[in-house]
């Protein structure tokens, strides 16, 4: 019996080639971009879900109040871990954890290398597993030091790295150590990267501030025990917190601070580690959402919904082809049941294949994807075994669902009724017509967003800034030198160039540099009795003309005046802070005898993510702390060569270090990755929702044409023009596009501007947007309609009445 019905759906699905290869394009397009959308979407999901005790691992984050409102870090200083792991019970293991760059030298090789400092207990909270060397606890001593198999690779190439010892830039000095531990390669999916691990212990600041509560510079991860729930944790460290952060706490009240819910002015709380991937601060609070992520997964269904919406409109559109069919079957014994199956296993068949197509098409596209979305995913992630019988599952109840609907209609009609050709199924289309509202209504919704995305997009990248991104060049001041002799150095080396205009250094970046490397420093001080929180920023000479900030009031750093590096120069939101009329008579305090005058005010500038006010920043000139970055202003002529020329200046200076340069503008292009990926996403997805929606489109026409060709004939004898017909023809497809775009429009502005609130600075809401989406899907739809419909018009009237 199965064999039969094989046998007559292969010559049904050929009998009607045109349907057939419609509906297999369709599916399989859509299968294949649900395929690598749904392994992104997965990828993103299954981050730091490889470490065996993923579950009980927190990052610890303070939560306090200040007169603005509430405010959290995950910067904490070096006592306070020592400090929970005494007096907090229900926590099995913890580590302190920063994360930054070091020199690394062996024999002839100075490599930087991405590091992290911490405890001994870090590999065994965190799952990488050990390749050679010691297994158990291998930061045990403080002399060892653990490295990744590519580092191993980079260093020692085919020898043996076990035993072997290196040497580490510490404060200045190099400092010995060992290779105690091999662990494989970083995972794709892990939030913690690093090339070498080292003990906490031997950070070059940790012997200064391991009593000190007011540094915090760095992050804390604890592993609970089983039956220790997180909530415990908050109250279990209130004691702590109020012993320990008393002064915090007293300063807040004094300076009018509110209370939080639970009338706590400070308080320490814990983010699950699964959620770390996906948390932002923001507006004083950790957000945690998965929406990115879950759009991904959106775009995928949606997809396959509208050619599964295709696939069901053919069906429907093409039973009253199949009428005498079905009553010469049920004539010749045929029962409802066997029908069922019948025009089920054509569904079951037409899919099959479509999904291996497209497996195929994703196959050959993982590359292309995977460099457009900047993702690593891979099909390991869906060939587990039980994702195939989730999938197969799936493939199972769409086909169910949308072969057996049309089906179920084709089966339930009688057989005097099949044999007339006459059918309720082919002369209402209350079913054809809600889907295809519904299909086109999803790609007018998808349209908008693209354009709003792309619009958003375009403008934070032309926003101004408030500096110069386009001559401006940063590079890291990788090596062992120190880092204002090396800036010094560089202004030698390029002072007889003329379209080198100006140079300068920060302990940070602007944007993301080929480093991926970025950082903040804040410290609040006593002002007036009352405390002022700003970021901190170290800078050489030239800074404020390199980047071309506008001074609004005082003066910038000046080698004629010595105490400067005394001074601040701040911006206009750190002015505002001090509340002054004058902000050059503020001043930093960071003691009642060490105080440090403002000197020059800049107008506020972006130094972070636009999905961030302007924040207080205060610029300061000190020796004690490095420099990070390198900035070189060039003339806006023969870019090229002025990098070209910085490139072979700093590898005089510092030969064994990559020159890792940039201009800014590139850097800011790389903090909107997640943006444009976003974009790039709904704007593939929104072609192809569109492409599949008028192939259904198209079907249909082809199929209502076929049907009225004898009207078409007819009314072309008695006078009717080419017009008239085709208006007549596509009238009723405009008007379902219409109505799609009514109830569209309210849903996708409600989506965006809820997306938007994401964003401080962000483009107004037009309503020529949606105008936009519905006239283009209109125009689309008319022109897939009206170049069947036409060739129907202009046909023969006498071939169009043969016809029948």
């Amino acid at each position: 019996m199965f064999k039969n019905y094989l046998k007559i759906t292969w010559r049904s699905l050929l009998k009607n080639k045109t349907f057939t290869t419609l509906n297999l394009v369709g599916l399989s397009v859509a299968f294949a971009v649900a395929i690598l959308l749904s392994m992104a979407g997965f990828f993103d999901l299954s981050y730091d879900k490889f470490h065996t005790n993923a579950k009980d691992i927190y990052k610890v984050y303070s939560a306090w109040q200040n007169p603005k409102g509430p405010q959290v870090s995950v910067s904490h200083s070096a006592p306070l871990l020592p400090t929970i792991m005494d007096e907090v019970p229900g926590i099995e293991k913890a580590t302190r954890h920063l994360q930054q760059e070091a020199v690394l030298t062996y024999k002839e090789k100075e490599i930087n290398m991405d590091a992290i400092w911490v405890d001994a207990d870090f590999f065994n909270i965190f799952t990488f597993p050990a390749i050679k060397g010691k297994i158990d606890n291998p930061l045990e001593k403080q002399s060892d030091i653990v490295i990744t198999e590519e580092t191993a690779k980079l260093l020692f190439g085919d020898e043996e790295a076990i035993g072997k010892t290196v040497e580490i830039l510490i404060d200045g000095k190099d400092q010995p150590f060992t290779i105690g531990t091999v662990v494989e390669d970083n995972p794709a999916q892990s939030t913690l990267e690093f090339e070498i691990a080292i003990r906490f212990e031997k950070e070059a600041d940790y012997l200064e501030n391991k009593d000190e509560w007011g540094a915090r510079y760095h992050d804390i991860y604890l592993q609970l025990d089983e039956n220790v729930a997180p909530s415990q944790f908050d109250m279990a460290t209130r004691s702590l917190v109020s012993t320990n952060f008393r002064q915090r706490i007293d300063n807040a009240k004094r300076d009018g601070a509110q209370p939080d819910a639970d009338g706590l002015f400070y308080k320490l709380e814990l983010l699950p580690l699964l959620d770390e991937n996906f948390a932002t601060l923001r507006n004083g609070y950790i957000e945690v959402t998965r929406n990115k992520v879950y759009m991904v997964l959106g775009v995928a269904f949606l997809i396959l919904f509208i050619a599964c919406v295709n696939f069901i409109n053919m069906s429907i559109a093409r039973s009253g082809q199949r009428l005498k069919e079905i009553g010469m079957r049920k004539t010749l014994g045929a029962r409802r049941k066997q029908l069922f199956f019948q025009f089920w296993t054509e569904s079951l068949l037409v899919f099959l294949f479509s999904v291996g197509i497209g497996l195929i098409i994703s196959i050959l596209l993982i590359d292309e994807f995977k460099t457009i979305f900047r993702t690593d995913v891979s099909f390991e992630l869906i060939l587990s075994p039980v994702t195939i019988l989730i999938f197969l599952l799936t493939i199972l109840i769409i086909t169910l669902i949308v072969g057996g609907y049309p089906a179920l209609l084709l089966s339930k009609l009688g057989t005097i009724q099949s044999l007339k050709g006459k059918s309720d199924v082919s002369g209402k289309h209350r079913v054809r017509d809600a889907l295809m509202i519904l299909q086109f209504g999803i790609a007018i919704l998808m349209i908008t967003g693209t354009l709003v995305l792309r619009s958003q997009l375009d403008f934070m990248r032309n926003k101004d800034l408030g500096f110069n991104k386009e001559q401006v060049l940063s590079f890291p001041l990788d090596g062992k030198k120190n880092s204002y002799d090396a800036l010094d150095l560089l202004r030698n080396e390029l002072a007889g160039n003329s379209d080198i205009l100006e140079i300068s250094g920060a302990d940070n970046n602007l944007g993301y540099g080929k480093d991926g490397s970025v950082s903040s420093s804040m410290f609040g001080f006593e002002y007036k009795n009352r405390v002022i929180n700003t970021n901190y920023l170290t800078v050489d000479y030239d800074y404020v003309e390199t980047l071309d900030l506008e001074l609004v009031a005082g003066r910038n750093f000046d080698r004629a005046f010595a105490n400067d590096r005394s001074g601040a120069v701040i911006n206009e939101a750190m002015a505002k802070e001090f509340g002054e009329e004058d902000p050059l008579t503020a001043y930093i305090s960071f003691s009642d005898s060490l105080r440090f005058p403002v000197i020059g005010v800049v107008k506020d500038y972006h130094f972070e993510k636009l999905d961030k006010t302007i924040a207080p920043i205060t610029m300061m000139m000190s020796r004690d702390y490095d420099l990070y970055y390198g900035y070189v202003k060039v003339a806006p002529k023969n870019l090229s060569k002025s990098y070209e020329a910085i490139e072979k200046a700093w590898a005089k200076i510092s030969p064994n270090s990559e020159f890792l340069g940039s201009f800014l503008d590139e850097n800011i292009d790389r903090t909107f990755r997640k943006e444009e990926k976003m974009t790039t996403m709904i704007t593939v997805g929104s072609i192809i929702a569109i492409t599949l929606s008028c192939i259904g489109l198209f079907a249909i026409s082809l199929l209502i044409v076929t049907q009225r060709t004898k009207e078409i004939g007819v009314r072309k004898v008695i006078g009717a023009s080419v017009t008239n017909i085709t208006f007549l023809l596509t009238k009723d497809f405009l008007k379902l596009v219409g109505i799609a775009f009514l109830i569209a429009t309210p849903i996708a502005w409600w989506f965006i501007k809820e997306w938007l609130q994401n964003y401080p600075f962000k483009i107004d809401l037009s309503i020529w947007f949606f105008l936009a989406a519905g006239l283009l899907a209109t125009f689309i739809a008319l022109v897939t309609v009206g170049s069947r419909t036409i060739k129907a018009a202009t046909r023969n009237p006498v071939e169009s009445l043969r016809t029948e």
